[in-house]
This record gives C-alpha cells, structure tokens and sequence, in this order.
C-alpha cells in the first residue's frame, strides 16, 4: 500500500515542483496514475505469448507469421475501440500497406513501377497496422506511440521468437492504447488524438516507419508533436544485473530536437514511478548508434521530437532463445506505464512540445 500512496502524493506534488524548474504541468489529480496502473504485467504476458508463439513463426516482414501478427494487433484495435488510421472513400481499415523487395542482405522499399527499376513481381506486401483516439479541443494535433512488430522469422529451421525483439514493445502498445481508451470512455479523453502505431520491416531496414513518414504519413507531419517509440523493454541487461537492479529504462533521443521533451519527461518520472533514467546511448557517437538503430529515426528526421525506451542488449538478441518466459514483466510493466504517463502530459498540456531553435 506504501508504493501507492506514495505514487499518489507524488502527483499532488507534481505541480509545485513544477514551479521551481519552470516546467507547467497538466497533471493535477490522480487520473493518470489511476489508468496507467490499468496496464498490468498480466495482460502484458498475455499479448506477448500470443505475440511471440510457434504460430507467428517469428515475424519475419512479408511472411505468413507476420501477416498473422497483423492480423491479431488490428483484432486487438479493433476490440479495445480504436479508430482505424487508414480511410479510402467510405472503406476504412487498420492495415497501411506498402510494397518491400529483397535486396542485398535485406530488403528496400518498393515504390511503383516507374521509381523503381526492380521487376513488380518481386515485390512482397507488408503492412503496419494503425488505430488512433481522437482528441477533444486539440484533436488536429497528434501524438504518436509506435514500436515494431516484426523479426527476424526462421533461421537455421530455428524460430526466433522476437519475446523482447519487440514483442514487449507491441504487447505494451496494445495496453497502453486500451488504457487511453478506458480514460476516454470515462470522459477524460486526451485533448491532443493519440496514434498507435505498429510498424513492419523494423529488422530489414526501418522499412515501416520510413513509408509512413516519407510517402504517406496519414496524419500531418506539422501536426504530429512527438513519436514515443518503445524497443525491447522486457529484458535486464549485464550492466543492471551486475547490481541486481530492474527498476531503469534507457532513454535515446529526448534531448536531440527538444529540451522542453527532456525536461517534461525527466519531471514525469520524478514524480510517478522514479525509475533510473539512463543516458548511455543517447550520445550519437556511442559505438552501437542506437539513436540511429530503431523507428524513432524516420520521425526524428522530419523534425519531430522523439524519445527511444529500450532496456538494453542481452545475450538472447536475435536468437532462438529470445522467449517470453524470459521477460521480467514487473519491469516492462513499469516502463509501459511509464510511456503511458508521458504521453498523457503531452497529450494534455496547453502547449504543445517545443522544438530548440536552431
């Protein structure tokens, strides 16, 4: 009971604090909290086996396991009450699709024939999947909170499982989006509209992520105040085990477009669930370039302040062994509850996130 009320005094506290750093906070009672703890490492677990099973063949980009990956995240949407993103006339679907083709080691994007000098017939479909929650006074600004749902499929006749890889980021996504819609229907809907986003062909070259900000980003790039992009958050990596912590998350990229973003989620975690905010790979020269190595990128080059979760690397990393046993769900819980809230504060400030001036 001592955690929750400490959670809870911590939020009436919020905006006192807030008066010293010059930060103004829009989170003045508990509703917040009281939604993000719907998200529970149950529910997680839940989406995650189905997510990362025999079934889903590990999710390789235009395979069967992924489609049936998609198939299973657009049920999900569709059940929590999510809008789809993508209308065609009176159509209207949660399926954006686009066109990949092998190239090399991996795959590139295929545009049309025209564009594109590659043979048609070696195109291969794919498809992110896409719901969103509408805003109330706000609505025509938008806050996007994306991971990727594919992996890297059989290898060796070994499926990789992908339980981290990013099984626990699409897992979070799908609770955070049924949370925000719990809040809705309680009348304490987002002010900005918040989209969900699940992107394919991630593991081939941030195919997904980059069709939707390059050729067809549904909802207006001028318009979109933030991508919250969440990558294997479920594990514990050598540096925390050593010290036998759990309670941290690695954060990538709040500092590149917008110290207004650093500031308001250095505050959101000080006030909620104060978990250890680590910025070892946010330098842009750290050897492994993570800044560079997820779906964020694609959003971060139009202009649009990000922030990368991931608790680092372990020695299941595209393997076979990458299993949702091995998930510490307590942690991931704590992480995607933690993305909730952020997203919460920036859906429903008064002033959208500000971009540093050049």
């Amino acid at each position: 009971m001592r955690f929750y009320f400490t959670l809870f005094a911590s939020f009436f506290s919020i905006v006192s604090y807030a008066q010293n750093t010059g930060y103004q906070s829009t989170i003045k009672d508990t509703s917040a909290w009281f939604y993000a703890k719907t998200i529970t490492s149950h529910d997680l677990k839940k989406h995650l086996y189905i997510i990362a099973s025999d079934s889903m063949q590990g999710r390789m980009t235009a395979s069967i396991g992924q489609k049936k990956a998609a198939k299973y995240i657009a049920k999900e949407m569709k059940r929590i009450g999510l809008l789809p993103a993508v209308v065609t006339g009176k159509d209207s679907s949660y399926f954006q699709k686009f066109k990949v083709v092998k190239s090399g080691w991996g795959m590139a994007l295929y545009r049309n024939r025209d564009s594109d000098n590659r043979n048609p017939s070696e195109a291969l479909e794919t498809e992110n999947v896409i719901g969103w929650i509408e805003g109330t006074d706000k609505k025509d600004e938008f806050v996007i909170i994306s991971a990727h749902y594919d992996h890297i499929g059989i290898e060796d006749n070994k499926i990789h499982y992908g339980a981290d890889d990013n099984g626990s980021g699409t897992s979070s996504i799908l609770e955070m989006a049924e949370a925000f819609m719990k809040a809705k229907k309680a009348g304490k809907g987002p002010r900005r509209s918040i989209v969900f986003m699940l992107v394919s062909g991630e593991e081939v070259g941030l195919l997904g992520s980059q069709y939707y900000a390059d050729f067809d980003p549904i909802f207006p790039v001028n318009k979109t105040v933030v991508d919250l992009n969440t990558d294997m958050i479920g594990r514990i990596d050598d540096k925390y085990l050593a010290t036998k912590t759990t309670d941290y998350v690695y954060l990538i990229g709040s500092d590149k477009l917008s110290m207004d973003l650093y500031n308001l989620q250095e505050d959101v975690n000080k006030n909620s669930l104060q978990l250890k905010l680590d910025y070892t790979y946010n330098d842009v020269s750290h050897p492994e370039m993570l800044y560079y190595r997820s779906d964020h990128y694609n959003f971060a080059k139009k202009g649009i302040p990000v922030i990368f979760y991931f608790s680092g690397l372990h020695e299941d990393y595209h393997k076979p062994t990458d299993t949702p046993e091995k998930i510490h769900y307590p942690k991931m819980t704590k992480i995607a509850q933690l993305i909730f809230l952020t997203a919460w504060e920036i859906a429903n400030r008064d002033e959208r996130i500000k971009l540093d001036k050049k």
